[in-house]
Order: C-alpha cells, then structure tokens, then sequence
C-alpha cells in the first residue's frame, strides 16, 4: 500500500506541462466526489445513530448526536453555495462592504442556506418559514436556518422540505454552483435518508447557544471512523514487502526460499486468527440477538394476554350495559302502563263523583218551582191576616 500511493504521487509530480493541468483538473474533481460521498455517508451514519439514541433518551440540543447532525446537514446545504450573486459582482469590484441582507440589487454576500432554504420551501403547506423570519432573538441568516432546522425536525416535516427545495430544480441552479451536492445523485438519497426521522420526538429550545450564526459548524467525524483492514489487503502489503526486500539484494540464492515461506505460514496463521476472532464476536452478537428476540417474543405475548382481557373485558361490559339498557325499557314500558291505568281510573272516579253528586242534590228548576210555591203560601197567609 505505501509503495502504490508513493507511486501515485511520483506519477503525478512527473507528469508533463499539458498532462500536469489536465491532472489537477481530475484529481480536484475526484476530491470533490469524494467530498460528496463522504459527507452523505456521515450524514446517514449520523441519522441512524440519532434513530438509535431516540429508543433510550429524548433528543434536545444537549444530545451530541443531534448537534452533528446539525452540523453536518448544515455542511451539506452549504456545499458550494454561490457567495455572490451575478448583479453583486459590480458592488464587490467598487470594494463596498457587503453585509449578507437583502437589497434591491440581490443577494449579498455571505450567503447562508436559509436563504435558499425561504425561498425554495415557500411552496410547502403550513411552513414555518414566516415565523423563522418573525424570530426575535435570531437575526443572522445562519441563524435562522439553524432554528429552521430544529422547528422542522419537531414538526417532523424536514424530509418534505428537503424534497420540495430539491424539486425546485432552476431555484437550486440559481443559488448553488456546479459539483454542488444537491445538484448531484446524492441529492436523492438525501431526502430518503431524513424520512427516518419522522420517527422522533425531538425537543429543542430556540433561544439556546446552538442558534449563534457567529460559529461556523463543525462536524465530528470521530464516531464514524472505523478501519478495518481485510485479510487481502494484509497479504497484499506483505507480497509488497517481499518484494521491495527481494528486489533490494543483489544476488538472490536458494537460502532465501526459508523466509517467504516462514512468512505465508504466518499470514496463514494470522488468517486463521482473525476469521476465529470474527467467528466468536458473531457468536457473541447471535447470542445477544437471540436473548434480545426472546426477550421481546415474551413481551410480545404478555402484550397478546393482556389485550385478549382487556377484548374479553370491554365484551362483558357491552353485554352488561345492553341487559341494563334493556331491563331500564322494560321498567319503562312497565312505568308507562301503570300511568295509563291510573289515568283510566282518575277519569272513571271522576264521572262516578259528578252523577253521584247529581243525584244527591234536586236540579235547579225544581228548586226555582219550590220557591215560588212557598212565596204563594207565605203571600196568602199574610193577606188572610
């Protein structure tokens, strides 16, 4: 390996005049795909992990996982991002200080991916684009697009913005340069890879020390670093070994066939070493994952018993509130026909009252008769005397 990358760099330091720029051409735009690849490899890496470290705390702006994320989706809304636009050009030719606001004669520079991120997410339902502007204590426009950021990720739509941002293809044209990453095949993993985040429930406060715009982001690559060197590899530096030795000495003679052989024996063994290594540690993870699978087939029964009582009681209580709900209507038809019968019995006494009072009292005609007798008795009497 270190005699191919010397090699590489001899080549090229070698190279000729016209060869030697056409080399640099490539080799910068082989640094920049690797740039590319290399920031959406961490960006995934970075998803997964907040995905994992959300099964065991909240995510708020003390979670480093979070923070890396954050800046690491920051260095990708950044990457090649026009600094000055075409109709600023004249003003930074006349040497007058630009501020990064807005002016009648376009964008000035520095520019900040919220100023694409407002003017590409304007057609998304609902944004919270107006109340990113409306923030008080957030006036950069680095700033704003770090709250915008957090208020995305808790109302779980980032993914949507992303989407629609990069959807709005001569937008994108318009504020990012050539070789940009959202201009590239990795813009469409970029949105995919952020859907998993809908899954969480983050909490942020928008007035913390995350949202200066004075700090530039800075991402944290240690959690993602991890070589692991194969075995071929390893042979391959030992062949390259041999070989720089071999070609070293002046005379080779029978006496050095011991070594090389030696030395395969070795790589033999160290072979064997490392494949019994990698045969326990994926002993160790399948015991792990089958202790982990048993563990959650037993919750996932008690989880069945429990819901099969509760089923059992929600039925019984159905069938107990219909017989209620059905002895109520009989005591109510019950209730009903006694009302009527008493009713019925009211009415009944009532007549029966009327023509017994009737007939206990003379009518009133008679009455009148017997009065007008009795004044023709009384009249005579009284003319008598």
């Amino acid at each position: 390996m270190a005699s191919r990358s010397l090699g590489g760099l001899s080549g090229s330091r070698c190279g000729g005049g016209g060869s030697g720029s056409g080399g640099k051409k490539s080799l910068s735009a082989r640094n920049a795909a690797v740039e590319r690849r290399n920031l959406i490899t961490v960006c995934r890496f970075s998803v997964k992990t907040l995905i994992d470290r959300s099964c065991f705390e909240t995510i708020d702006d003390s979670s480093p996982e979070f923070n890396n994320f954050a800046a690491i989706l920051e260095q990708i809304l950044s990457h090649r991002l026009k600094e000055i636009s075409q109709s600023c050009r004249w003003l930074a030719h006349l040497q007058i200080p630009l501020q990064g606001q807005v002016t009648w004669f376009g964008y000035e520079s520095p520019r900040s991916f919220w100023d694409y991120i407002r003017v590409a997410c304007r057609k998304v339902a609902q944004n919270c684009i107006c109340s990113i502007e409306n923030m008080e204590n957030v006036s950069s426009s680095r700033a704003k697009g770090r709250a915008w950021i957090r208020v995305a990720l808790m109302e779980k739509h980032l993914s949507e913005y992303i989407s629609t941002a990069l959807r709005d293809f001569k937008t994108t044209r318009r504020f990012y340069e050539d070789g940009a990453i959202v201009l590239g095949e990795e813009a469409n993993m970029l949105a995919g890879m952020l859907l998993g985040l809908n899954a969480i429930d983050f909490s942020f406060c928008l007035k913390g020390e995350g949202l200066d715009g004075n700090f530039p982001a800075v991402i944290d690559y240690t959690p993602y670093l991890k070589f692991t060197q194969s075995s071929d590899s390893i042979s391959s530096d030992e062949e390259e070994l041999r070989t720089l030795g071999s070609s070293g000495s002046e005379s080779s003679t029978p006496e050095n066939v011991g070594p090389p052989f030696i030395m395969d024996e070795n790589s033999w063994f160290n072979k064997c070493k490392r494949v019994k290594q990698k045969y326990q540690l994926t002993l160790e993870q399948k015991g792990y994952l089958e202790e982990l699978l048993r563990l959650r087939e037993n919750q996932l029964s008690e989880s069945v018993s429990q819901n099969k009582i509760l089923l059992q009681r929600i039925e019984d209580s159905d069938l107990a509130h219909k017989l209620e709900k059905e002895q109520l209507e009989y005591i109510i038809v019950e209730l009903q026909d006694q009302l009527t019968v008493l009713k019925n019995n009211d009415l009944r006494s009532r007549q029966e009252l009327t023509a017994h009072l009737t007939n206990q009292w003379p009518s009133p005609g008679a009455l009148d008769v017997n009065a007008v007798a009795l004044d023709t008795l009384l009249y005579r009497k009284h003319n008598k005397q």
